[in-house]
């Protein structure tokens, strides 16, 4: 892989990990913006036929997105407390902007009367998880019973579907399953308590590392076996993406009510929407 090329996967990879901080933004979504998301797909399927061609694949971008995830944690978690909607402006304006051309391209593989079906069903899924209420807070602490470290690779495993199934936020589903906050607190204790936050995020890490090449597995088999139906899915999740983010913030960010909002707020906000637009518009 050429230097030049490897930048310019590892700075796409680096925007999917900070879209996969934003509760209602898909990292899987700014994949397929981003035109890595077929390769990412094939690489992770075929990492045990083609080990070497895998990791040269993967390398800048999973790189990219840890150094993001790391360099953008507190900036972003600062940002989407005193600044919500601005933040999420931007990136519904990168989804907004790419939809035209994920069309057209989906065009050309044609379309027919049960493609419908294929747009609907994954745009209704994005938004009706939006109204799942929150189950409560998890208890990542000391006390934390023997179960709860079993349960936290099964939440790291559907966390995964943030990067592999576009639309679907991983963070969101953290939110509802009452473990978005903690993971963020238990991120922040590091400095704190080393030992058992190291080991928790461990844990975590592991659940998302199995569903992230289990899921894999799934979306390669469906493009390969269903091309067409799965590409228009895969548009349904992005268009149903936009609003779902809105609605995520609404529901579960108090910080977000419009009635709250500062006109300082709307016009950044609406400035960063244009400009996400601007930005993946050919």
């Amino acid at each position: 892989m050429k230097l030049k090329n490897f930048f310019i996967d590892a700075a796409k990879g680096a925007t999917i990990g900070v879209a996969m901080i934003i509760p209602g933004v898909s990292g899987g979504t700014l994949a397929v913006l981003l035109n890595v998301y077929d390769k990412l797909i094939g690489a992770i399927s075929n990492i045990l036929k083609d080990f070497k061609n895998s990791v040269k694949t993967l390398l800048p971008i999973m790189l990219g997105a840890v150094l993001a995830v790391a360099a953008a944690f507190f900036p972003l978690k600062y940002a989407l407390k005193y600044a919500p909607f601005p933040t999420v402006m931007l990136f519904a304006g990168l989804m907004l902007g790419s939809c035209p051309k994920m069309v057209k391209d989906g065009m050309k593989n044609g379309f027919k009367a049960l493609d419908v079906l294929s747009v609907l069903l994954p745009l209704a899924l994005v938004i009706g998880i939006c109204f799942i209420p929150n189950l409560g807070s998890a208890d990542l602490s000391k006390n934390m019973p023997v179960y709860g470290y079993f349960l936290l690779i099964l939440i790291g495993a559907v966390a995964s579907c943030a990067l592999v199934v576009p639309g679907i936020s991983g963070s969101m589903l953290l939110l509802i399953f009452g473990y978005y906050n903690e993971i963020f607190e238990t991120v922040s204790l590091l400095k704190d308590d080393f030992g058992h936050a190291i080991l928790v995020l461990f844990i975590f890490a592991v659940g998302i590392i199995v569903g992230f090449f289990s899921i894999a597995k799934l979306m390669k088999y469906l493009l390969g076996k269903f091309p067409r139906a799965t590409n228009w899915a895969i548009i349904g999740f992005v268009i149903g993406s936009i609003p779902a983010i809105f609605i995520t913030y609404d529901n579960n960010f108090p910080e977000f009510m419009y009635s709250s909002l500062t006109t300082a707020h709307i016009v950044v906000g609406c400035v960063l929407l244009v400009l996400g637009v601007i930005e993946v518009t050919p």
